[in-house]
């Protein structure tokens, strides 16, 4: 879509005009612009052709799901459009920081909140997407049911599929399925997660608050969005101490870490191929 387009096209999805716009980072999978309206606002619109259908959606209700907990600041959500060939998501332009002082203390505990807000179920009201990739989120009666059957088996098989795993990849995740219920922990209610918890997605505004941006959100355990943040680094120490201070972990916690990335490896996995697949062996491996 040429950008003068997508800037009229949200403005008035948003009852006013653009008068500028101009490209800017929107990670590796959509692009982004930030465009000015006439009434002075600005607004930051993501935008791709690619978009697979109703995954903007499913990331604007994520936003308001986790805003609506009042822990974590999310941008509001001002306008999505589905439309096949020009999908976009128009959402409040906030300054934000991108160094680890919005990922401290101040993250922990407000990812702490967050948690607590809960949630119905362990699952959500509707599929979502996790980047380009569908993330099936129909309820679970428990956690460790929900984990094997809509987050480790369908990426396991979309993975050997492609041909990236080895077909006997899928009876190592059958094995760790049988041993789920001992191995997750003692039972917890369903927690808001925001679903994609790496240091990207965290940052800090202008008044100090943290924000999020890009989620992935259902009812899940708690656990998850922790070990997210552990995987590939950027949040530092303090955020984990503040959290656990306010919310402390079961017993256990720490030998489940590699159990709870093996999801987002296994996203890798699907995505980039390559060493990911290795990584995802041998964190299955750790628990068969």
């Amino acid at each position: 879509m040429i950008l003068d387009d997508l800037a009229a096209a949200s403005a008035a999805a948003i009852g006013s005009r653009s008068v500028s716009a101009e490209p800017v980072g929107g990670g590796g999978i959509n692009q982004a612009a930030r465009v000015r309206l006439d009434d002075g606002r600005v607004i930051f619109v993501k935008h791709s052709s690619d978009a697979p259908p109703g995954s903007f959606r499913a990331e604007a209700a994520g936003l308001a799901w986790i805003a609506g907990a009042g822990a974590l600041r999310t941008p509001a959500v001002l306008a999505v459009a589905d439309a096949p060939d020009a999908p976009f998501l128009a959402l409040e332009w906030i300054e934000c920081e991108r160094g680890t002082s919005g990922r401290g203390e101040a993250f922990g505990r407000s990812l702490a909140a967050l948690h607590a807000a809960g949630a119905p179920s362990f699952g959500a009201g509707a599929d979502g997407w996790i980047g380009p990739l569908p993330q099936p989120n129909a309820p679970c009666p428990t956690w460790a049911e929900f984990y094997a059957e809509r987050r480790l088996e369908p990426l396991a098989r979309r993975a050997v599929e492609a041909r990236l795993m080895p077909a006997s990849f899928l009876g190592v995740i059958d094995r760790l399925r049988a041993r789920l219920s001992e191995l997750a922990g003692p039972p917890e209610p369903p927690a808001r997660l925001h679903g994609d918890l790496w240091s990207g997605n965290a940052m800090l505004d202008a008044m100090g608050g943290p924000v999020v941006i890009d989620p992935a959100a259902y009812g899940g355990h708690r656990e998850v969005d922790l070990a997210m943040m552990r995987l590939f680094g950027g949040f530092p120490p303090a955020a984990h101490a503040a959290y656990a201070e306010v919310a402390p972990l079961a017993p256990g916690h720490e030998e489940r870490v590699g159990l709870w990335q093996l999801y987002p490896v296994l996203v890798h996995v699907c995505l980039f191929g390559g060493g990911y697949a290795a990584q995802a062996r041998e964190l299955a491996a750790r628990y068969v």
